[in-house]
Formats: C-alpha cells, structure tokens, sequence
C-alpha cells in the first residue's frame, strides 16, 4: 500500500476495436470509410468491453462499476452511454455505470476515476475505457421545436463540425495548431516531417502484427447480411515526404495543417479492467501495469494543444519522478505541430515517444483515444522491459 494509505490501483487486461476511417473520410487504400456508420459508440464500446472482460479472465460478474468517455454522443442511446455498454457486455444490472465527457482526454479520465473508485473503496473491480462514433454525428436543425416560419430561414447545422470549434475563443481546433506551429517556430517541413514518421512506424506496427494485439474484431451487420472489421483502415502506406509537401493548407497560405499532418477522423473504442493491487493478486491476475499519478491542467484555449506539457509536468510532480526517468510517452498527435510544441516544451526525446506511430498514422476516436494511448503504452513498455511510461493528450 502506497504511504498515501490508499492502496495500489492496476490495469490487468484491455481491448481495443480496429480504428475505422468515419464515412466522410477515404480510408488507406482509397476506398471510401464508414466501416462502423451503423454501428453505434455504445456498440462499439460493448465489443471493447466484453473482449477486455474475456482478456483478463474476468467474470462480468466481478465488475462493481462501469466508466465509459463519450465526446460527442451521437446515437439515440448515447444518453445511456454507459449503462448500455455495461447490460451488453454481460455486467449486472445492479452495477452502475458512468458515462463522462473530458473530450478528448474522455478514455484517460475513465481510468482516473476508476482508480478514485478504487483508491476509497467506491468499487473494487472497474471496467473503464471510451467509445467514438464520428460518422454518426447528425445534422440539427435548430427552433424546429417552436415552429419554422414560411420562406428561407431554416438551417442544418453539422454537430460534428461545429464541435471541432471553440465558441469561447472562436477558434477551430486546427487554428490552434497553427497558433502553436508560430508561437514555437515550428515549419510545414517539420510538421510534415514529424508526419511522415507517424505514418511509417503506424505501419510498420501495423504490418508486423503489433497493433493485432491490442485488436478485437467487430462483426457489422448492414441489414441481412453482415462483415467483419478486424483492422485499422486509416493507414496510408504510400505516404511520402512529396505526397504530404503537396496536400494544401486549411486556412491558406499562412497555416500549416494539412489532410496529412493532423490527426484522422475515425470511430472506435477501447477498454480495460482496473482493480487494486490486492485484488489482482487475489485473483491471480498478472497486472499489465500500475496507474501511479495523474494530473489536468487548463491552458490558454487558443493554444488548446500545449496542455500535455504542463498536465506532464504537473503527474510527475506527484509521482515523484523526473522527466529523464520515463521510458516511453504516448502522447495524442491531434495535429503535428501540437506535438512539435508538446516536445520543444518539455525538451522531449522523440525516440521515446509514440514509438509505434500516433493519431496522425492511427487515427483519433475522441472519446477512445486517451483509453487506447494507455493501452498501447502499457503493452510496450511490458515489451522493451521498461518501467514507466506517461499517457497525455490535449483536450479542446
């Protein structure tokens, strides 16, 4: 037990689906995406939840509370959210479930509040992780409810696409990325650069079954018939250094960010167990890792994607850890220039850093993000033989 007197909170298995390019989107080889736009979150979720489950060795029936990150519910059923991933995945109806919105720290914050769970006997056995339907995000139409008058007037608005901007700071999540791009002097060349990496060591994960490891497969049904996604299909194998330098900038010639160096829109979910130390022992369960500190920290919203460094500084401090002593970080690449600036902040060693790729190669679920960055790290770091690792990402 740690002097804090609360006791050891570990990770003992995990899941995650295939990362599948949302249905406005061409996945790697060209094709169009939507592989899962009949499929919901929750459904996605539940698939993430039971493999984890099944994984571990672990009974649904020794789950006493269920966490799921939703950023942006897009099915009808999303406002069960939780719930409904719990009673699909076999969990009890007595045990109750939480669904949680942190954006896109959404499947890191799941695995802080089961460990808040644990640490003061709320629960004892956990299954957190996060759920993403991109594809589903419906058009509104806003004031039908008190009538539309005759004539012109009537507007559709896209949620998903007024959700990638903050009203706060008026700014879409990409500007932020350019504002970063400036602030630190960070090129095209090094973005697309830093770019290119993602993509070729996603790949390379990818083709020398890495990636399988950490996949469930998920079987679609699209009317009668019925399919099944077992791989992550945003990756782009041919991606070259001239292909990136010739893809056009968002917002003119001024901005940076491309289709190429920011992070691919996809839909997934991710899982895992979370009990006590005690617990896993009792079990006889080999834990994947320790959850040690975390910490969230706010940041200027025009800058939205600096918040890994200080949010780092911030879980070291409490774990009593130099930043020298980590051995890998899993760091969300919204966009590569927010990474860039992550790294020249922190004085990062790039080596030790998203080793296998990131969201730019992989693809960015929201809400499954923060869950399958732990995940991913957690497998890694029992890989090399390493100790400890750090999972961040920038919420806006």
């Amino acid at each position: 037990m740690p002097s804090n007197g609360f006791p050891d909170v570990v990770i003992v298995s995990g899941a995650r689906t295939p990362m599948a390019e949302w249905v406005g989107g061409k996945r790697g080889d060209g094709q169009p995406g939507g592989a899962f736009v009949s499929m919901s979150a929750i459904d996605l979720g539940a698939v993430a939840a039971k493999a984890a489950l099944e994984r571990g060795g672990i009974a649904p029936e020794m789950i006493d509370h269920v966490v799921m990150g939703n950023a942006l519910q897009t099915s009808g059923d999303a406002i069960y959210g939780a719930r409904h991933v719990a009673l699909k995945a076999g969990v009890p109806q007595a045990v109750p479930a939480l669904t949680l919105n942190r954006l896109c720290g959404s499947g890191l914050q799941s695995v802080v509040t089961a460990q808040q769970m644990i640490a003061t006997g709320e629960a004892t056995w956990v299954l957190a992780g996060g759920m993403e339907n991109m594809s589903q995000a419906p058009h509104v139409l806003r004031g039908a409810r008190q009538g539309i008058r005759l004539g012109p007037g009537a507007q559709l608005e896209d949620s998903l696409f007024v959700a990638l901007r903050d009203s706060f700071c008026g700014c879409l999540m990409a500007q932020t990325s350019d504002n970063l791009a400036r602030k630190y002097g960070i090129t095209r060349e090094e973005q697309d650069a830093f770019a290119l990496r993602s993509h070729r060591l996603a790949n390379t994960a990818n083709n020398n079954g890495r990636f399988a490891e950490e996949r469930v497969a998920v079987e679609v049904k699209a009317g009668k018939k019925s399919f099944v996604v077992d791989k992550d299909d945003h990756l782009f194998p041919d991606t070259t250094a001239e292909k990136l330098a010739s893809l056009p900038t968002a917002f003119g010639p001024e901005s940076f960010v491309t289709a190429g160096n920011a992070s691919g829109m996809v839909d997934g979910a991710a899982a895992l167990v979370v009990t006590s130390a005690d617990r896993a022992k009792a079990a006889g369960k080999s834990p994947l890792g320790f959850v040690r500190a975390y910490a969230s920290v706010g940041v200027d919203p025009e800058i939205m994607g600096i918040g890994p460094a200080p949010a780092i500084r911030k879980a070291l401090d409490r774990a009593g850890l130099k930043l020298d002593q980590i051995d890998l970080f899993e760091i969300n690449e919204a966009f590569a220039g927010q990474f860039l600036a992550v790294q020249k902040e922190l004085e990062l060693d790039l080596d030790k850093a998203n080793v296998n790729g990131g969201a730019i190669g992989l693809g960015h679920p929201l809400g499954a993000t923060g869950t399958r960055l732990i995940y991913t790290l957690l497998i890694e770091l029992a890989k090399r033989g390493k100790r400890y690792g750090v999972a961040s990402a920038c919420i806006g």
